[in-house]
């Protein structure tokens, strides 16, 4: 018996003198299938992310190639920062993303609990709701600039149609109520993908628990604070974060609708970057405010890992 406890004691002490070079050579053949993916990964991702992060510390001016690009240092961050077009363009992107994310995971919250009951037409409605998530971007876009037309726009003859406006109603020209519409757009695209990811969890939610607390007297509101928020906790922390990124990275209805207009009312740093490099042909200013929006997505990115090793982290601790 000791002699069989020695033998493991001596076996598990070779594995872990083995280290990390040992278990990575053990599993030689595993990295030899994921090379090819490796390399593609390093050569379409990698090397951009290297080459913006050294291009942000050169001036990169117009009038020259960028073969002669001038080192200035960090100056292409501290100009940057220090610039109150970027204070502004910030707050708009905040506000951009915070309430975009918002008002979509509540919208999708609300339909994800109206699908989750059984009724008539509830295939045809999942799938009605579903047409503005499978929409093309771009084909929104256009949509909603003709909705919002000071003119020829469809709300603003509603309105007037109804009493509720005397004349035709400026949207998208107007510097209070640009950033709002744009955001009501992107609510209208995205909540669809929320009240999937909702739905997928309320569906994991276990009847036996609903029906021993339904047995307890539980009324359906403290069902549903008791037992299906704590099992949507993940979806909900997961939807958030991919929905977060998803809006600091979204281009495609602020730049089609307004261009960052009027007056950069609707900038957002992706619009800003974007302007920067191809409009003003300042690709160091705009490489270091790509690393500045890297960095915060690396920061979400970690999060996001987190959320969805939680579950892994917890049963492996008990």
């Amino acid at each position: 018996m000791s002699q069989s406890v020695s033998n493991g004691q001596d076996l598990s002490s070779q594995k872990s003198s083995r280290g990390l070079l040992g278990r990575i050579w053990d599993g030689r053949w595993d990295y030899m299938y994921i090379a090819p993916a490796l390399i593609v990964m390093l050569l379409v991702i990698a090397y951009p992310i290297y080459y913006t992060f050294v291009l942000s510390f050169y001036k990169t001016p117009p009038s020259l190639a960028m073969s002669d690009k001038i080192f200035v240092g960090i100056d292409n961050y501290i100009r940057l920062l220090s610039s109150s077009s970027f204070h502004d363009v910030t707050i708009n992107t905040m506000v951009w993303t915070v309430w975009s994310t918002f008002f979509a995971v509540v919208l999708g919250f609300g339909a994800a609990l109206v699908l989750n009951k059984e009724f008539i037409g509830r295939g045809l409605l999942r799938g009605l709701l579903l047409i503005p998530y499978v929409i093309s971007a771009v084909a929104a876009s256009y949509v909603w600039r003709w909705i919002y037309h000071s003119d020829l726009g469809v709300l603003g003859s509603a309105l007037i149609q109804l009493g509720l406006a005397d004349e035709k109603l400026n949207v998208l020209d107007n510097v209070d109520r640009v950033l709002p519409a744009l955001i009501v757009v992107n609510v209208w695209k995205e909540f669809p993908f929320a009240m999937i990811m909702i739905l997928a969890g309320l569906q994991t939610v276990p009847e036996q628990l609903l029906r021993a607390a339904r047995v307890d007297g539980a009324s359906p509101l403290n069902q549903f604070i008791h037992v299906t928020l704590p099992h949507l906790k993940g979806v909900l922390i997961i939807t958030v974060l991919l929905l977060f990124v998803a809006n600091l990275n979204h281009f495609t209805i602020p730049w089609i609708m307004t261009g960052g207009g009027p007056a950069g009312a609707s900038d957002i740093w992706i619009t800003q970057i974007y302007q920067i490099a191809f409009g003003r042909i300042r690709f160091g200013i705009a490489s270091a405010y790509s690393v500045i929006l890297f960095v915060v997505m690396v920061i979400l990115g970690y999060f996001y890992v987190r959320a969805l090793t939680a579950g892994d982290d917890r049963r492996h601790g008990a």
